[in-house]
């Protein structure tokens, strides 16, 4: 936890940062912003005043009609935010983006952004959630999914009625999997025994992740680490902390996992990426040669119940491990924190929970919640 800290302040104090910062969002006639979402303090109805803006923040906007868009090809967006930087210096910097416009749905949903759809709503929730309450919430992504594949029906002229499936374009396939992350997530959950610390931190982060860390956030990434355990053991890696000749050796690709229990064996070492923390699940049977390689224990009796950072050990097997979770950091604005998890701990339910595709005592399975959708659909 030490090591987190340390590079979590490090960032802290050596990112870019602006103060005393002003961001304006202009957009083409006939569109209009019609509501902010992140922290900041609303200025006009197009202007933000921003404290101090960080390359680490994530925001959101809705989009109004105001007339109509028929002869126009493309609208324009332009975010210009003036702020002053470390040095004390005014500077200004500007971003511009241009879309067609389409007057076909079919279009228009065949290249949504699913990610970006899910930014929004998550950001939209929180909002609800403080203004009227969590069900409401919840029940907004169940309402916005049904819209979406009710939207594509008409758009393909589908008969009305149930169907044995969803149709839905490829760019939206996966939306009702992150809704599901979303209605599962320490932040929006029910039924589930969650302590307010908790959730307000967990909206507090769904409301200013920059949008590839939220993905994490919502639906983890989950590997199996044999893969590393064997280039270890079959490559000319160097067992040296203090060499850093072999930080170029290539790792292998790891497949990613469904968030479900079928996948988990108690033979393996599994690791899950939830965006600010990484949880290391070690199954019941692991091997005692692994154990010792990767976590220099013989046993996972040896283990706490709550454990936290990957020890030191001299071998490969745990330069390559350190390795592949510096590769999963790269990109975070901060390192996430690493818990080691055995399986017979009390902190095994934290890490079963995030099994987003898998039914617990108050909430459905991925499969249950698509018939639920299903239903639901015109």
């Amino acid at each position: 936890m030490v090591d987190s800290f340390r590079s979590c302040f490090k960032r802290y104090l050596t990112r870019k940062i602006g103060f005393e910062a002003v961001m304006r969002i202009r957009c083409t006639r006939g569109l209009q912003v019609h509501t902010f979402h992140g922290n900041f303090f609303v200025r006009s109805t197009d202007l933000l005043s921003l404290p101090n803006v960080n390359p680490d923040a994530g925001y959101g906007m809705q989009i109004s009609y105001e007339e109509s868009l028929t002869d126009a090809k493309t609208i324009c967006f332009q975010a210009a935010l003036l702020y002053t930087n470390s040095e004390g210096e005014r500077r200004i910097r500007v971003h511009t983006v241009c879309l067609p416009v389409t007057a076909s749905l079919p279009e228009v949903m065949h290249s949504a952004d699913t990610e970006a759809i899910i930014g929004l709503l998550s950001k939209m929730a929180v909002d609800r959630s403080v203004a009227s309450n969590l069900s409401d919430a919840r029940d907004a992504f169940i309402n916005a999914t049904i819209d979406v594949y009710n939207a594509f029906k008409i758009a393909q002229n589908l008969p009305s009625g149930q169907s044995g499936q969803l149709i839905a374009p490829r760019s939206l396939a996966l939306l009702p999997l992150y809704i599901l992350g979303l209605l599962k997530h320490p932040a929006f959950r029910v039924g589930t025994s969650t302590r307010l610390d908790d959730r307000v931190y967990a909206m507090d982060c769904m409301k200013t992740l920059p949008l590839d860390q939220l993905m994490k956030y919502v639906y983890p990434e989950l590997y199996k680490i044999d893969a590393l355990i064997y280039h270890a053991r079959n490559s000319n890696i160097s067992s040296n902390q203090d060499d850093d000749e072999d930080e170029d050796e290539p790792l292998p690709e790891l497949p990613r996992l469904q968030l479900s229990a079928e996948h988990l064996d108690s033979r393996s070492i599994f690791l899950m990426d939830c965006g600010t923390l990484i949880m290391i699940y070690v199954g019941l049977n692991v091997p005692p040669d692994v154990l010792e390689a990767v976590l220099g224990i013989s046993s996972t009796a040896e283990l706490g119940d709550y454990v936290y950072g990957l020890p030191n050990v001299v071998s490969n097997e745990n330069d390559v491990l350190k390795r592949f979770i510096l590769r999963l950091n790269y990109d975070k604005p901060y390192s996430a924190l690493v818990q080691i998890i055995r399986d017979t701990s009390t902190a095994k339910g934290q890490f079963i929970e995030r099994l987003t595709d898998d039914r617990s005592e108050s909430s459905l399975s991925y499969y249950e919640f698509l018939q639920h959708i299903r239903a639901q659909v015109k």
